[in-house]
This record gives structure tokens, C-alpha cells and sequence, in this order.
């Protein structure tokens, strides 16, 4: 059954490395490129304002070119941009674990899908969690008790 493939811990951590692979080839052919994400794994910092982030489908594309192409990071196991959101182009440093990308797309034909991306086990409570922690974070009330 499919689920027990998709559903693995190692088949999510082989999966991470071919998005990986596939982002350095990318990036190395100086390539622009967008990608449909998992949004509830996504990270934004700062926190969305909840109207914008509630506009946001579940798997939502992001466009990485121009300036947000300049901002890209890639490590072995996240994606890290500067996007704007919202008719206020509220700016904000999005951060994605790479199994919750669920497409790659290159001159709107796709390169990479993902299945991995539409586990909910991976990817359920990360946003309740990120944006816990970011509105924790964004108090200067809260610096205190870190220092």
C-alpha cells in the first residue's frame, strides 16, 4: 500500500534529499523556479497578520524570482526566502522543511513531485507551533525570560 511507503520516516528523509539535490542543481544553473508547499509546515517570521495567513491555501505556490530569488537559502534540510503577502506587501522570511515541498516547477512545467509533502503526520502541528513561538518570540516582554 502506497501509505506504507509515503508514510516512512526514511522514505521522508530520501525524498528531503532529492528536493535538496534538485534545489542545488537549480540554483547552480542560475535558474528561477516556484514551488508548492505544505503551508502548514511553513514558518513565517514575522507571524502573518491572521488575515493573510488565512487567505493562503494548504498547498500554495510561491514564485522564486526577482528579489525573493536573491534572498533564497537552501540547507540540507529547510528552504528560507523573503516574500511579501497581502495587498500591504507585508514582508516576511518564509521557512519550509524540504519534505513539505509538494512541487517544483520550472517554466510552469513540473520538475519534482512530492508525495511526502501531503502527510499530515509531517506536517500537522508545525504551524501551530511556529506561530506559537513567533508571537512568543515578538513580545520584547518575552526577551527577558531567554537572556
Amino acid at each position: 500500500m502506497i501509505n506504507n511507503i509515503i508514510e516512512d520516516e526514511k522514505y521522508k528523509e530520501l525524498v528531503s534529499v532529492q528536493i535538496h539535490q534538485t534545489l542545488q542543481f537549480l540554483l547552480e544553473k542560475n535558474e528561477e523556479f516556484a514551488i508548492t508547499v505544505n503551508v502548514k509546515a511553513a514558518n513565517f517570521k514575522p507571524t502573518l497578520p491572521e488575515a493573510v495567513y488565512d487567505k493562503l491555501a494548504k498547498f500554495s505556490l510561491f514564485v522564486l524570482s526577482n528579489y525573493t530569488y536573491s534572498t533564497l537559502q537552501v540547507d540540507e534540510n529547510f528552504i528560507s526566502f523573503e516574500a511579501g503577502f497581502g495587498a500591504e506587501n507585508f514582508g516576511s522570511v518564509v521557512t519550509i522543511p524540504l519534505h513539505s515541498i509538494f512541487q517544483i516547477v520550472v517554466d510552469e512545467s513540473i520538475l519534482f513531485v512530492n508525495p511526502v509533502a501531503t502527510v499530515e503526520k509531517f506536517n500537522e502541528n508545525t504551524v501551530l507551533e511556529n506561530r506559537s513561538l513567533n508571537a512568543f518570540m515578538n513580545n520584547p516582554n518575552n526577551k527577558k525570560l531567554l537572556d
